[in-house]
């Protein structure tokens, strides 16, 4: 899925394109209103991030030129601006949504897959290592080739995957892979890593999972 992102903070847009492209979006990055015209231009976007505040102007003023070339990218406005009035300027203009910095990336990232899912557009397979993780069908491949996982072990990569390089809190694993209803052991999220450790180990899937004693989890790139 080919992103925009217009954004003129160095840092930020650094942090922001690195976390879109683990999650396996095509990111271009711009700083200026007249850069993100130009891409515009000849790049079929499905997601365009718009900071308000740019060297050349406000980034509203972009999202006119958007919906007539591409009227089916979904558009989120970052920005420093967190009036209410600012809020409804940037929706009523026609953003999809608006995040006030400083904000989550992991939020972020949520709120373009619910945006995609409004839109129909298929949301891309998380990748890490050589692990490949498809939403949409729920399935797992390493380099390229299915590998079978069962359903509370793609629940907890999917979990793991989609805040890849961050430590997830084990409340909220047991949430996310166990329902409310289910009779869970003590150990049980314990013993499902274990599993899931294993299982990428024996495939080369070239990733790890990290324990943060008493917290959480966190699943990352093996470095060579």
């Amino acid at each position: 899925m080919r992103t925009l992102l217009v954004e003129d903070q160095a840092s930020l847009a650094h942090q922001l394109e690195r976390r879109l492209k683990r999650a396996g979006y095509c990111v271009d990055h711009v700083e200026t209103l007249r850069e993100a015209r130009e891409a515009l231009v000849d790049n079929p976007y499905s997601v365009a991030l718009l900071d308000r505040r740019l060297p050349d102007g406000d980034g509203l003023s972009l999202i006119s030129t958007i919906r007539r070339q591409l009227p089916d990218c979904r558009v989120l406005m970052l920005t420093a601006l967190e009036a209410v009035d600012d809020r409804i300027a940037g929706l009523d203009a026609g953003a999809d949504d608006y995040l006030v910095k400083p904000f989550d990336l992991e939020e972020m990232m949520a709120r373009i897959r619910a945006a995609s899912r409004r839109s129909g557009e298929p949301t891309p397979p998380v990748t890490l290592g050589a692990l490949a993780f498809d939403g949409a069908g729920r399935t797992i491949s390493v380099a390229g080739k299915a590998a079978l996982f069962h359903n509370r072990e793609l629940a907890l990569l999917e979990s793991l995957l989609r805040r890849a390089g961050v430590i997830v809190r084990r409340e909220t694993l047991m949430s996310e892979i166990w329902g409310l209803d289910d009779e869970v052991q003590p150990h049980a999220l314990t013993l499902l890593v274990a599993r899931v450790r294993s299982r990428l180990q024996q495939l080369g899937a070239g990733v790890e999972v990290h324990s943060a004693r008493g917290v959480g989890y966190m699943i990352a790139e093996i470095e060579s």
